[in-house]
This record gives C-alpha cells, sequence and structure tokens, in this order.
C-alpha cells in the first residue's frame, strides 16, 4: 500500500493581467514505506513548490494527493497540519538550528507539541535521539561549537524525534563537504531502512540522487522517472544540467601602422 501517491497534481499562481503560471503539470509520483526516491531538478523546476505539497505545506491546485490512503487535498487546513507535525519530518540545506539552544534542546523543540508520555519524555527522548545519530556526547554543545556535519545530525536528529512516517529531505548536503555529505546520506538511509519512513531527497547533486532506490528528475514542472522511462535507474542514467556553450576567445588584430604624410 503506498504511503503517498500524487495523482494529475498541479499548481497554478496568478500573474498580473490575468495571466497565470503553471509551476506543476500533471504530476504523478507513489512513494512506498522504507523506499528512498530522489527527485532531480535545476533552480526554477519546481522543486520546492512540490516538496511543500509532499510536506502538506502547499496543497495542489488540482489533482489528489493521497497520504496513507487519506485524500489530504479534502482536508481542511487544521487537519493537515497536524498531519504534517506527526506524520512528516524535514532536513533542510541550511540546518536552520535554533542558535541560543544546545543541541538537546534543538532536538526537543518539536516535542514541545507532543502530548502525553511523549512531552513528559521530551528530554529523554531527544538525548536517544542524538546517540543514534552520534552526537551523544555533544547533547549541551550550541550550534556554533559543532561542525557542519554535527549540525547537519542535529538537525536530523530533531526531525525524526517525533517519529515521522515521511522524511523530507531537501539539499541535505549542499552545506557539507563530499566526504561529510555522504556520511549524511548514509546516515539518512540507514535510520529510513530502520524506521520504515519514506525517503525523498530532493537535490540537484547527481551523486546524493544516485543514491535512491528510485530517481525522478523534474523539469518546467513536468515529473519524468529518469532512466529514459525505467522506474530505476542508476547515477550514470541522470543527466546533468548541460554546460554552457563555449565562447570563442576574441581574435585580436594588430592595429595598422600610421600613414606618413609626405606635404
Amino acid at each position: 500500500m503506498p504511503l503517498i501517491r500524487l495523482e494529475g497534481v498541479t499548481k497554478t499562481v496568478p500573474l498580473a493581467d490575468d495571466a497565470t503560471l503553471d509551476i506543476l503539470r500533471g504530476v504523478d509520483l507513489v512513494v512506498e514505506a522504507g523506499e528512498h526516491v530522489s527527485i532531480v531538478g535545476r533552480s526554477g523546476s519546481g522543486k520546492s513548490t512540490l516538496l511543500n505539497i509532499l510536506g502538506l505545506i502547499d496543497a495542489p491546485t488540482t489533482g489528489t494527493h493521497w497520504f496513507d490512503e487519506v485524500d489530504v487535498s479534502a482536508l481542511r487546513s487544521g487537519a493537515r497540519d497536524r498531519l504534517r507535525g506527526e506524520q512528516v519530518g524535514f532536513i533542510f540545506q541550511q540546518f536552520n538550528l535554533l542558535q541560543g539552544r544546545t543541541a538537546l534542546e534543538n532536538v526537543m523543540t518539536p516535542l514541545l507539541y507532543a502530548r502525553g508520555r511523549r512531552f513528559w519524555r521530551r528530554r529523554a527522548i531527544a538525548a536517544e535521539m542524538l546517540e543514534k545519530v552520534g552526537l551523544g556526547h555533544r547533547v549541551d554543545s550550541m550550534p556554533h561549537r559543532l561542525s557542519g556535519g554535527e549540525q547537519q545530525r542535529v538537525a536530523i536528529a530533531r526531525s525524526l524525534v517525533r517519529d515521522p512516517r515521511v522524511i523530507l529531505a531537501d539539499e541535505p548536503t549542499g552545506a557539507l563537504d563530499i566526504e561529510t555529505g555522504a556520511t549524511v546520506m548514509r546516515l539518512l538511509d540507514d535510520i529510513s531502512s530502520d524506521t520504515g519512513a519514506a525517503l525523498v531527497t530532493i537535490t540537484h547533486d547527481l551523486a546524493v540522487a544516485g543514491l535512491a532506490a528510485r530517481h525522478y528528475s523534474l523539469d518546467a514542472g513536468v515529473l519524468s522517472a529518469a532512466g529514459r522511462g525505467s522506474g530505476l535507474a542508476g547515477p550514470s542514467t541522470l543527466v546533468p544540467a548541460e554546460a554552457p556553450p563555449a565562447v570563442p576567445a576574441p581574435v585580436l588584430t594588430p592595429a595598422a601602422p600610421p600613414v606618413e604624410v609626405t606635404s
């Protein structure tokens, strides 16, 4: 049974002079529990809009969005917000940590909205999650005392502390070096496999996208399976952005010698 299902999803926004801008055009997507799916697209392709719809922040203009067989498109905004808070975890490129709070306090923050036992045990739950991501010894550290990789792991712990069923990673390695980024992606894959959460990575990095089980490309609002329609694709089948054509160097012609005028 699919955990996420989009059918014919579009997103259109009005412009001046009664014109409209089509951001998403008939998007179809199915993601199973425990599956890792990547979506690659250039800037302006509609990635952020699709992320917002998958994360229940925004709603499609037309089409249907199903979450665990519930038609999210028919939910009121309050019910959609509660579903997002309980079931969706976000990981961002820039970490978005609270600078005046320790690593433990950052991870505890989502549990301030929990109920019952999870609310009262929020400190212990947050400490356990930091231990899972290898930062049990850094619970009292402020963000500015952490490396980029450590900050991203705090952000991952924060996104997982409520046991979400969907993890949305928006350029999760964009602010990290290659080696640290690879470590973070392995950690995300391991956590997704262990918890059964669906992992959707939205990126422009082909190496990051290639770690997923299925790959999609998003171009001008149209989502298509990478590898010429195949549901499965390796990193080599993902098509990078075309390099701009080389501009030939200008040819410098020496100036003609001045003409001597004889009187």
